[in-house]
Formats: C-alpha cells, structure tokens, sequence
C-alpha cells in the first residue's frame, strides 16, 4: 500500500532495535526510503534471553529468546496524538551444544534477527490493516 511508504520509522535503541528498524523499513518502502514523511512509527522493543533445560551442575542446553514491541503511530509534528498502537511478540529458542563461542554469537545473532523480521511483519501487517481501513482520512 502506498500509505505505508509515508511512514518514517524512528531509531530504536540497541543493535536489536536497529535490527528491528532495518527490518520495518525493508518491509515498508517499496523504494528503500519514505516517498513523504506523512506519520511517525515509534516503537519499544525487548528480547528476554532464558536459560532452559537447566543440568544438575547448572549449566543450560537451550536458550529461549522472547522478543515483545510496544509500537504507536501517530502524524508528523502531533507526537501526542496517536492514530494507532498495537504489540507484537515472537519467540525462537536453540540449543546449547558444545560448540566455540563464536559460533554460538553467531547463531544467537541470527535468531534476533528473525526475531525482528517476524516483528516487523507483524507490525507491518497491522499498519497495513489500519491504513486499509483508514484509506484517505
């Protein structure tokens, strides 16, 4: 939708956030950049990392990601008057093998960045769904 082209998604804090941004924006623009800045997307993001399958020496054999935003749109220039919030929440786990730890980040980066993929579909999504209804107003 053309709409969502005139979002501009504003700097999430963290390199999870900036995941997160890159992934909202790849999903927004069809040209990789608003074509009018019409509305503001802020959003509040969050991956808890839990230790699951704990041993009897106290070492885990999973590790659970849980990743939640808090997200609100609201028109440029008028940050108190929000058109639409909503959340999102997406989970992903692996598994602790034993492995170097260079592998390990790098499978752990790779499931935060799927985190914020499915994030940013789902809040697309729902921007989308709003906008449709919303067409014009």
């Amino acid at each position: 939708m053309a709409e969502l082209d005139t979002v501009h998604v504003e700097n999430i804090p963290d390199r999870t956030g900036q995941m997160l941004r890159q992934s909202l924006q790849q999903q927004l623009y069809t040209a990789g950049a608003p074509t009018t800045e019409l509305y503001a997307l802020s959003v509040t993001y969050t991956i808890n990392q839990n230790y699951v399958g704990i041993q009897s020496d106290s070492s885990s054999t999973r590790d659970r990601f849980n990743a939640a935003a808090v997200w609100k749109l609201t028109p440029i220039g008028y940050p108190g008057r929000t058109l639409i919030s909503g959340n999102a929440t997406a989970v992903d786990a692996m598994n602790i093998i034993d492995q170097q730890y260079f592998a390990s980040n790098l499978e752990s980066d790779t499931i935060k960045q799927q985190l914020a993929e499915q994030i940013a579909r789902q809040i697309t999504i729902q921007l989308a769904a709003w906008f449709r209804v919303h067409h014009n107003s």
